[in-house]
């Protein structure tokens, strides 16, 4: 019986192991045989999660083939690959991926840090901040005193708490676009909201439109439900959306949906302008293409200074095209797992309905402290705390990226929690992969993209400031050090969670 689980074709194969030549090593580094350097490609690509575990790979003929190499190349690789335990092979079955005994399995998005690791590891792999204390305690003691009346209920409310709904109507109203309690789906957390919304709008097979780069985890959530991914490429720098690209995309590719991220772009940071915002609900609502705009990064903002656009739904009065999603998790906290939906009522109730056959409801506690801090001045003050740790934590960052790395190249963005950096001409696969080695652990590029691009970028969050944004910093340095060598590369090096 064959023990793979899916498949990966020779030109799927092909292609994101061309991704990984941005510039695998620098000056005087070691040039490894071909086979060799093949089977580091495949095993990159398995610790990265890019290749599934379990997947069946191409023939060694079909390989050769679209790689323009000898069979016998392929086959030395698959062998250096198997005696490391990445592949496993069967007679009449073929060869699949594997990974070795001790090695965790390969996360397709990005996942928490493990706690054993915390002791030794510098964490840039997830975009969160310790939860903003008093304002966590006093809102989950401001919700136990709410309690007792939903204690008597069922406690399933597949909308939400109808005290929060009309909270997050009244919010969006305050911002100039009048809302509707009617209007407002309380989810568990955004992640949450978005997996709703593909599966009410965007079946198997059908094409959603994302921002290149875009978040992680949303497109590998995409992937998973089946969807056909259309990258457009983001503008220059900071300069938000390229309108020329989309508008092509929407009316040649006429998408079910689209996925944007406005305030703050994921990974980017870039911060849309108001005319850009709506040109797209204009090209949108012409292509026939339902935006989803999200917002989850709109209270960021981190200079003093900066007036912050319309909302996007603000260009869609009747409502017909822009969904919006919002969470407490950046404004707030991580831990607490609230999102919201603000769609047209006939959408909300569509969702509403598609729900119990999903969770049914998000949990009645969490709801209860947003509503809290919502209702009093606490989301106010936990969202400064927010801002002052992220706008400290970006400018420690950026100095010791600076100082540490000056061929490294980015723009300051202006809120969010993320830097986006061009590593210099670095594989940003390998940095990921070295920098576990040497205790810093960091996402890279082709993460954010479709298909292996960007592989010359990583992924920097604001998580972390002070000596240890300096100590993040001086590891990186040593990673990329050993990538441009090429000392950072092959499987003599131990995976670092192996006793």
């Amino acid at each position: 019986m064959a023990q793979w689980t899916s498949a990966m074709g020779s030109t799927q194969l092909a292609r994101l192991l061309a991704s990984q030549q941005a510039r695998p090593s620098g000056t005087g580094a070691r040039r490894p045989p071909a086979y060799r350097a093949l089977a580091d490609g495949i095993r990159l690509l398995v610790l990265e999660g890019r290749v599934p575990v379990a997947a069946r790979l191409p023939a060694e003929r079909e390989l050769a083939v679209a790689l323009a190499v000898s069979r016998t190349t392929v086959a030395a690789a698959y062998e250096a690959l198997r005696a490391e335990g990445f592949l496993e092979s069967r007679r009449g079955a073929g060869s699949w991926t594997a990974v070795p005994a001790g090695n965790p399995l390969p996360a397709r998005g990005l996942e928490p840090l493990p706690p054993e690791a915390l002791g030794s590891m510098i964490d840039l792999g997830c975009a969160a901040l310790p939860a903003p204390e008093p304002w966590l305690t006093r809102s989950v003691q401001g919700a136990l005193e709410a309690l007792p009346p939903y204690a008597h209920t069922h406690g399933d409310y597949p909308a939400g708490l109808p005290a929060l709904r009309e909270m997050l109507a009244e919010r969006y109203t305050a911002r100039g676009i009048p809302t509707m309690p009617e209007q407002i789906m309380v989810t568990t957390g955004a992640m949450g909201a978005i997996d709703a919304i593909c599966h009410l709008f965007a079946g198997r097979g059908e094409r959603i439109a994302v921002e290149s780069p875009s978040y992680a985890n949303i497109l590998q959530l995409m992937r998973e439900a089946g969807a056909r991914l259309v990258p457009v490429a983001m503008a220059e720098g900071l300069q938000g959306w390229d309108m020329d690209r989309w508008r092509q995309v929407l009316r040649d590719a006429a998408p079910r949906l689209a996925y944007v991220v406005a305030d703050f772009h994921n990974p980017t940071g870039a911060l849309a302008g108001e005319d850009q915002r709506r040109q797209l609900v204009e090209a949108a609502r012409s292509a026939g293409t339902v935006l989803v705009v999200d917002e989850t990064m709109s209270e960021l903002g981190l200079d003093p200074d900066l007036d912050m656009p319309r909302p996007v739904c603000g260009f869609d009065p009747a409502g017909s095209t822009v969904i919006t999603v919002g969470s407490a998790s950046k404004a707030f906290w991580a831990g607490m797992r609230i999102g919201w939906v603000r769609a047209a009522p006939d959408v909300i109730r569509s969702l509403v309905a598609a729900r119990a056959y999903a969770d049914l409801g998000t949990p009645v506690l969490e709801q209860l402290a947003v509503n809290w801090l919502l209702n009093t001045d606490g989301w106010q003050a936990a969202v400064d705390v927010r801002r002052e740790q992220a706008r400290e934590n970006r400018d420690a960052l950026v100095a010791a990226v600076r100082r540490e790395l000056p061929e490294w190249e980015f723009e300051v963005p202006r809120g969010g929690l993320t830097l986006w950096v061009r590593t210099g001409g670095l594989s940003g696969s390998r940095l990921a992969e070295v920098g576990e080695r040497v205790g810093v652990r960091v996402p890279s590029g082709p993460r954010f993209g479709v298909d292996g691009a960007f592989e010359g970028y990583v992924r920097l969050p604001f998580t972390v400031g002070g000596a240890v944004a300096e100590e993040a910093a001086v590891r990186l340095a040593a990673a990329a050090r050993l990538v441009e060598t090429g000392a950072g590369t092959g499987a003599e090096i131990a995976h670092p969670f192996v006793a």
